[in-house]
């Protein structure tokens, strides 16, 4: 039974998936007329106003949609009109940055509250302010300092990533069992030798909790940024296809954030289950 299970799943879900399509399918073919649109604005979206198809595309018209990315998604035809494959390339060269100056700042000071009471109390406070703030309140202070489009857009994301980070780092840390610890001080273990060789292994499955957390929060986060900032990115040419009225484009960009956003959680899922149950 339970060898059956991963395949018997594969299979519910992949039946969901193909009646979700065929209900989409019939959905689009017969409800929500254009006869009922402005005649201008079904004109804008490719649809005649005298047909009795939906304005929404279904999933045949997304599915073309895609292969045409397929084909030749690093094109470059100017400012505005970029291939799918250059914009998300710019969102995860953004994402990669702002999150590696995350995890190269929330590991050590999280390290850093967890072995230290006293600088734990110290920094609560500051913690607790900054932590609730949403992540795009800091674009227009980062704008205005930074005075650039693309590394606002990376502060934010280090902004976001950081705390989920640093909180399950410190609390990763301060949970390590007392029994290891008063080992290594009977060894004379000195403290940093004692962080990498006990603590460490011992709070890395927590550790790569909250750098999994963060990852999703990074990349959720940098869609809604790069609406703001325009230029460049995924989040910018999902806003500049809707202003364009293309729907199958903003359909096709939902898919292609939803699946980075599964692989990259998949990426530190494995990590984890690699630290947690090392094979």
């Amino acid at each position: 039974m339970a060898r059956t299970l991963p395949l018997r799943a594969a299979l519910l879900s992949l039946s969901i998936l193909v009646g979700f399509l065929l209900i989409w399918q019939v959905a689009v073919s017969g409800v929500g007329k254009t006869q009922a649109m402005d005649p201008e604005y079904a004109a804008l979206m490719g649809q005649a106003a005298t047909t009795g198809k939906s304005a929404m595309p279904g999933p045949l018209d997304v599915g073309a949609t895609i292969w045409k990315h397929l084909k030749d998604p690093f094109y470059d035809r100017g400012p505005n009109d970029k291939g799918l494959g250059i914009q998300l390339a710019y969102s995860i060269g953004r994402v990669a940055l702002g999150y590696l100056l995350a995890v190269i700042v929330a590991i050590p000071v999280g390290f850093l509250i967890g072995m230290s009471p006293l600088m734990g109390r110290a920094l609560d406070p500051f913690i607790q302010l900054l932590k609730p703030v949403s992540p795009l309140a800091w674009m227009p202070l980062a704008l205005y300092t930074i005075k650039d489009s693309g590394l606002s857009a990376i502060f934010v994301i280090f902004i976001c990533s950081l705390w989920p980070m640093l909180i399950n780092t410190a609390f990763g840390v301060s949970g390590t069992r007392k029994e290891w610890l008063n080992v290594a001080r009977t060894l004379e273990v000195g403290p940093i030798r004692r962080a990498f060789t006990v603590i460490l292994p011992a709070a890395a499955p927590t550790i790569l909790t909250g750098m999994r957390i963060s990852i999703g929060i990074a990349w959720l986060v940098i869609v809604a940024a790069e609406m703001l900032v325009g230029g460049t990115g995924i989040g910018y040419f999902v806003w500049n296809e809707w202003n364009n009225l293309s729907i199958n484009n903003v359909i096709v960009s939902i898919l292609v954030i939803g699946l980075v956003g599964m692989i990259l959680d998949q990426l530190l899922a494995r990590a984890q289950r690699l630290v947690t149950f090392p094979e």
